[in-house]
């Protein structure tokens, strides 16, 4: 037996250790949840009362209905539209194929909210384009408002999610395949649809379940741009914090329904995806071919077009944040009012979203060093059940998440709520299961043989660790914690439970920026934001190697 598995020694107290967190952290805050959902607010009694509330009156269910409408929509619209999008950038040569790539990738890094805000200012009633198509044209734009407004939204920003797990998947495509599909006849979008869509459908299921959860989570969508068109996320924010007296233990039920749908949403994912799973390995990867004539035109017409309405909102954002202001009208001229507004009236917004964002990213990178060890060398009933709770937040929503959090830490001897340290764990536990897949990949890349050779010259496990397996885990650990910081900085659906005047980050100070009106500081804000994540993923690149991401 490995020396590396001897029992009892400083990594089964180090386990123990992260054990006890989650289950303080996570468990218990779920469990609270969980009954409160049971405990009638009026005899404080055992009672299924939430529950048949929420199954007897249509306006409550109907919500669920519009969240599960809204996800299988956006889900289908996104791998109909990333998947052909990356077979091309896969087998076809698109000039400025790497530009595009990083591109693509800035389009899917920022909020969906600030999305659906640009959105607005182009196509809603008082819109851009709205006004030119109808002055130029005496064209009445349809209303982008609603169950319309959020699925464009949400597909494109989450289309580049498929895209980075699909361009991934066909990197392990062996080409001979494809020669041997085409020398039988099977060519064009019959071989995609015969060859390709089979061989990388786990791949494709993964990145679907990502997409569905990311769209099922969001509230900032549906609030900013739907109007009376009403989902789960809304419903809970508002049950929750209401003007006219929020109700706890019913956001509390409506919260569980949520977990439970979308926990079997999980399961059968992954149910198909191991029926389907299969490894493969390949000998001569594909690799894009020069092309001429019609089918060269409508690619690169595919590419652009898609990229372009992908970075539109950011390009909207940021040309607005020039613009001259006032209040909700954007007047002549360009100036940096809004961003010297931004830094005076909401400048500790963005001190914040600093200094919580790297108090958090600390804590993931340590946590996801030890996790990743221990769950992928030290396999143990511990380490396995250590490694389902650090994946359960994948399919918790940030809003559910919050109001966890918030029913269990506001009273003594746990008084958290208000403070920054309840938006820290929240960033640490919503974004440790990234950060944490990416380490153990890199753990399963080095050689066990190298630690044993250091612990047979007599090293402790502990030290062997330190000196050999951390430096050889740290730089690909560092390059995944910049996209777990990049998300976390973005977070908003979690944040906007939990947040105080003293803890507002900028996503916030974004999203109340727009709610009163004032565009162009939200623009100011918003653009700044866009900053930070293209810097980060220029870092990231710099630190990985890579010149682009795949999942």
């Amino acid at each position: 037996m490995s020396r590396l598995k001897k029992k009892n020694d400083v990594w089964t107290f180090i386990t123990a250790g992260i054990f006890i967190v989650y289950i303080l952290v996570l468990v218990f805050p779920l469990f609270t949840l969980l009954c409160k959902s049971f405990i009638s607010g009026e005899t404080h009694s055992f009672s299924l009362a939430y529950f048949a509330k929420f199954f007897k009156e249509s306006y409550y269910y109907e919500s669920l209905f519009n969240s599960l409408k809204v996800t299988v929509c956006v889900t289908l619209l996104c791998v109909a539209i990333a998947t052909p999008l990356a077979y091309i950038m896969a087998t076809i040569k698109i000039k400025g194929r790497s530009i595009i790539r990083i591109l693509i990738l800035i389009s899917s890094m920022q909020a969906p909210f600030i999305g659906a805000y640009s959105w607005i200012l182009l196509l809603g009633r008082n819109g851009v384009v709205t006004n030119f198509l109808k002055d130029a044209w005496h064209i009445n734009m349809p209303d982008i408002y609603g169950f319309s407004g959020i699925l464009l939204v949400l597909t494109l920003q989450l289309s580049p999610l498929i895209f980075m797990y699909v361009s991934g998947a066909l990197k392990s495509v062996d080409n001979s395949l494809l020669e041997a599909a085409e020398s039988m006849g099977c060519t064009g979008v019959r071989k995609m649809f015969k060859i390709m869509v089979p061989l990388i459908l786990p791949t494709l299921l993964a990145g679907a379940l990502l997409v569905f959860m990311r769209a099922l989570a969001d509230f900032g969508t549906p609030m900013l741009i739907g109007e009376g068109y009403q989902t789960v996320p809304v419903l809970i924010f508002n049950e929750f914090i209401s003007e006219m007296g929020g109700d706890d233990g019913f956001a509390a039920a409506i919260s569980v329904i949520v977990i439970v749908f979308a926990t079997l949403i999980f399961l059968f994912q992954k149910y198909i995806s191991n029926k389907k799973s299969f490894t493969m390995s390949a000998l001569h990867p594909m690799e894009a071919k020069d092309i001429k004539g019609l089918k060269n035109i409508l690619a690169h017409v595919y590419v652009y077009i898609f990229t372009f309405i992908a970075l539109l909102p950011q390009i909207v954002v940021i040309y607005t944040s020039f613009l001259n202001t006032s209040g909700r009208i954007f007047t002549n001229g360009f100036s940096l009012k809004s961003y010297t507004t931004a830094f005076t009236k909401v400048g500790g917004s963005i001190k914040n979203t600093f200094v919580l964002a790297t108090l958090a990213i600390v804590i993931v990178v340590i946590l996801a060093i030890l996790i990743a060890y221990v769950t992928v060398r030290r396999r143990n009933p511990l380490t396995n059940l250590l490694d389902i709770l650090t994946m359960f937040p994948y399919i918790v929503p940030g809003s559910i998440l919050g109001i966890a959090l918030l029913l269990t830490f506001n009273k003594k001897p746990l008084l958290l709520s208000g403070t920054a340290i309840i938006m820290i764990i929240a960033f640490v536990i919503r974004r440790l299961p990234y950060t944490i897949r990416s380490s153990a990949a890199i753990v399963h890349q080095i050689s066990i043989s190298t630690e044993e050779a250091a612990i047979s010259l007599g090293a402790s496990n502990l030290k062997t660790f330190w000196k050999i397996t951390l430096p050889m885990m740290l730089p690909g650990v560092v390059a995944g914690a910049i996209l777990s910081w990049i998300t976390i900085i973005s977070e908003l659906s979690t944040s906007i439970i939990l947040y105080t005047g003293k803890t507002k980050t900028m996503t916030i100070a974004i999203y109340t920026e727009v709610l009163r009106g004032n565009y162009g500081t939200a623009a100011s804000l918003a653009t700044i934001l866009t900053v930070i994540t293209v810097i980060s993923l220029l870092l990231f690149f710099k630190l990985s190697g890579k010149k682009e991401i795949t999942m």
